[in-house]
């Protein structure tokens, strides 16, 4: 059995081009994911997925709290940066990049469905109060080793990689399969640098080999 699985994290319109948060590049992680989607599936292994899904009044979000977006405050106690209005559930932005081959997705897990809090990690609400079910899925599939791609890579990719990593996976990181949304410049880099320390394999696609 294969023990490794492809994670895609927020691949949706509303990170892309055109979309209400849209990441810089967003767009290039489409092309990453569609390879390693491919090279995954052709050596039986599982490909999941994430999505930002919000309420349309969800407290991480600036008009919510009446304030300019990509400022900072705090949220349930948590330091939160209060975010444009996005991924809202069953609006076009929360979808994924159309040119994604999500057909080949074995299963999507949503996060953020709390108004009072919000989910970085595809594995917990920001507080680890609430656990999503994507590491009992995995576990009950036997997965031990996740590769991990997605946006953006200072927040959700992060904090994915990192819930996982204590959550006893191996984790290796597709970085030119990330953007940051990099509202200080060396944002993605320190996230990268997180990653890694906490012990996760930082790899290209072109270096990559999904045994």
């Amino acid at each position: 059995m294969n023990k490794r699985a492809l994670l895609l994290v927020d691949l949706q319109n509303d990170f892309c081009a055109g979309g209400s948060l849209a990441v810089p590049e967003g767009d290039s992680t489409i092309e990453v994911a569609n390879a390693m989607i491919a090279r995954c599936k052709a050596r039986g292994a599982l490909v999941v997925a994430s999505k930002d899904w919000h309420l349309a009044n969800h407290g991480s979000f600036a008009s919510v709290q009446g304030t300019m977006p990509y400022t900072r405050g705090e949220l349930d106690g948590y330091p939160q940066t209060w975010w444009p209005d996005h991924c809202v559930q069953n609006t076009a932005g929360a979808e994924f990049h159309p040119l994604l081959n999500s057909k080949e997705i074995d299963a999507v897990f949503h996060k953020g469905e709390n108004l009072l809090i919000d989910s970085y990690s595809a594995f917990y609400d920001n507080g680890h109060r609430q656990k999503t079910n994507l590491d009992a899925w995995l576990k009950e599939r036997g997965i031990t080793d996740l590769i991990v791609l997605g946006l953006a890579t200072d927040y959700c990719v992060k904090f994915t990689v990192l819930d996982a990593l204590e959550l006893g996976y191996e984790v290796t990181v597709i970085t030119d399969g990330c953007r940051g949304v990099n509202i200080n410049p060396q944002d993605s880099l320190m996230a990268f640098q997180d990653m890694s320390v906490a012990g996760a394999t930082l790899i290209t696609l072109a270096d990559f080999s999904c045994r």
